[in-house]
């Protein structure tokens, strides 16, 4: 079982082209799994069904698993099973038609619109890691990015001319974003000092020396500069989330944000909605004559 195991983890790897980050969540949500079927005495893929699957997601619920980890759980299952039948090892998948418990779904938090604007209008230094972060802030929150696709963008990439930016994203799929104007400033400024830092590559964000930042790093810098401008923990995703609000508050359209968000399903990007709706429930709250509350006129 492992080495069938080991064997789909190199297909993610070397066929999927899977990220490092994405293809150890699925090795250790699949470790559960084999775990499992060690104790239950399954010797091979094909003999563990739908009952005792079943009987692991309620014991890991009742343990305290969210229903999202138990979700990405079945979801790494499906996989398994669907390389395993396509290899010959399996006829059929005893994950399919199983449903998480369901849970609490929690919201991304985001910063509203002002907000953004004084995290990205603050007092900008004259130096090289200042004007490589306010273009990296400006990217992030402009086109909507994901960490990954920040830190592992090429100049071949970028056409500020045009205003467009192209990343690669989950699944090694590439899509091209537009860039706003406040962040191609923001690079147009920093692309001079990179040049002058003889860059190892083709990298867009460098350190000093000249070599590609890392995620790590990229996080300790917006965590800095939420802490600085705004005084609370900020971080990547923050940026992107904020980014996909806003874009549904002002357009309406969520198959447009789905396709800037590179959101294989769209059940995905509807959890914007609900931000939206408690963004237009706040408004009427606000606004309307027969919600404002009793006392705040009198």
């Amino acid at each position: 079982m492992q080495d069938l195991l080991d064997a789909y983890l190199e297909h993610l790897r070397s066929e999927r082209q899977l990220s490092p980050h994405t293809l150890a969540g699925y090795g250790h949500d699949l470790a559960k799994l084999l775990a499992f079927c060690e104790r239950e005495q399954i010797e091979h893929w094909s003999q563990l069904d739908t009952p005792r699957l079943r009987r692991l997601i309620a014991r890991l619920n009742l343990e305290g698993q969210s229903s999202r980890s138990l979700a990405r759980l079945l979801s790494a299952s499906r996989g398994l099973y669907r390389y395993l039948i396509r290899e010959g090892h399996c006829p059929s998948d005893p994950a399919s038609g199983l449903m998480p418990p369901k849970g609490e779904r929690r919201l991304p938090k985001t910063l509203d619109a002002d907000r953004a604007a004084q995290l990205l209008d603050g007092a900008l230094e004259d130096d090289f890691i200042a004007i490589r972060d306010q273009a990296m802030l400006e990217l992030f929150y402009s086109s909507g990015l994901r960490l990954s696709e920040l830190v592992g963008l090429n100049l071949d990439g970028l056409d500020l001319p045009a205003g467009l930016v192209r990343v690669r994203g989950k699944g090694n799929k590439t899509r091209e974003l537009p860039i706003g104007r406040m962040a191609r400033q923001a690079m147009e400024q920093w692309l001079p000092l990179r040049a002058l830092a003889k860059p190892a590559d083709g990298a867009v964000f460098i350190s000093q020396q000249g070599r590609r930042i890392g995620p790590r790093a990229v996080q300790l810098r917006v965590r800095q500069a939420g802490v600085r401008e705004l005084g609370q923990h900020l971080h990547p995703h923050m940026l992107r989330h904020s980014f996909a609000s806003h874009m549904l508050e002002s357009s309406q359209d969520l198959r447009a944000v789905q396709e800037l968000l590179g959101h294989a399903d769209i059940a995905t990007t509807q959890v914007y909605t609900h931000l939206d709706f408690q963004h237009l429930a706040k408004v009427y709250d606000q606004a309307h004559p027969r919600a404002k509350r009793k006392g705040s006129t009198e």
